[in-house]
């Protein structure tokens, strides 16, 4: 497991500062992958699992996974109840409740609209980080990007073409799940990234309390028939390995080093990973605007991220 902290003398990337390195564009994308076949697994689990039971599943997968690692790297877990109170009010605001509001919206309405809607985020995020996160505050660049980002969803969406298979409960679901999102993003930059601890740490804390507050709550809420088909089960340990262990290290160190503005801009990459994976998995064919869509987004996010802007000097 490489080492997702940065070098001891070197200080991580200041929020809002327009440059990012390789190393951090690698695991945006990293990210982008894991989060963006997220939908897909929610929309097998829950052929034969409620909501609240797959996403009960996917957090106690997430949180064994994680333990392992920490266990494998001899890390230190917070011991400052601050930290864990924190940590405990996200695993329900970043975890419990966009998990079980995007599973019960893909019994109402497709993943890929779910993928879709989730790239509201950084739109969101941007508005929260006005008010709470002063020192990121959204410049020109930053602002020009977002904005063509989200056209670039749309242009993948093609919403002249129509948009099926949704039902107006699931996308409000979908809606309500990115604002949970916006709001972790926001609240993790304020209040944990710090502290001190090392983004190990702080996601295998917000992640095992989440599955213990949910555990508690399971004998009322995680109730109902079971099916577990090996495509069932598959899922949900993909969901807890990779959409939720290995994700959330991820984007807590991604938050650390580039700001919770920049880094919730992996959101406008989830479409289009739907869309391959559509067209990998389930023989989708791939039509001209889910290409230009593509291009959008990933022009959008190099402009968020500045790293068009020419170097001083150069002519």
């Amino acid at each position: 497991m490489p080492d997702l902290a940065p070098p001891p003398g070197v200080q991580p990337a200041r929020p809002g500062t327009p440059g990012v390195t390789g190393s951090a564009l690698a695991r945006l994308s990293a990210l982008a992958v894991l989060w963006g076949s997220s939908f897909l697994f929610i929309k097998v689990g829950i052929e034969g699992l409620s909501p609240s039971q797959l996403v009960l599943g996917r957090l106690l997968t997430g949180a064994s996974v994680l333990a392992a690692i920490v266990v494998v790297r001899r890390e230190r877990l917070p011991r400052r109840r601050v930290v864990w109170v924190h940590l405990a009010l996200l695993g329900v605001v970043g975890n419990i409740a966009p998990f079980l509001l995007f599973a019960w919206g893909e019994q109402r309405a497709s993943s890929s609209l779910a993928g879709i809607y989730n790239a509201s985020t950084p739109l969101l995020t941007l508005l929260m980080a006005i008010v709470a996160l002063p020192e990121e505050r959204p410049n020109a660049a930053r602002a020009t990007g977002l904005v063509l980002g989200f056209l670039g969803v749309l242009t993948v969406l093609a919403p002249w073409q129509g948009v099926g298979g949704g039902g107006l409960a699931g996308q409000v679901a979908f809606v309500a799940a990115s604002v949970c999102y916006g709001v972790s993003f926001v609240y993790t930059r304020r209040y944990l990234s710090g502290t001190g601890h090392s983004p190990l740490a702080l996601a295998t804390g917000q992640i095992s309390v989440a599955a213990l507050e949910l555990l508690l709550l399971a004998p009322f809420v995680a109730t109902g028939p079971v099916s577990l088909p090996l495509r069932v089960i598959a899922s949900v340990l993909a969901l807890g390995a990779f959409g939720t262990g290995l994700a959330y290290l991820l984007n807590y160190a991604l938050i650390r080093d580039v700001g919770a503005t920049t880094a919730s801009t992996v959101t406008y990459l989830i479409p289009i990973v739907a869309v391959a994976l559509g067209v990998m998995v389930l023989g989708d064919r791939l039509a001209w605007h889910h290409l230009v869509g593509a291009l959008v987004v990933v022009f959008g996010v190099a402009v968020a991220e500045g790293r068009l802007r020419r170097p001083i000097g150069a002519r």
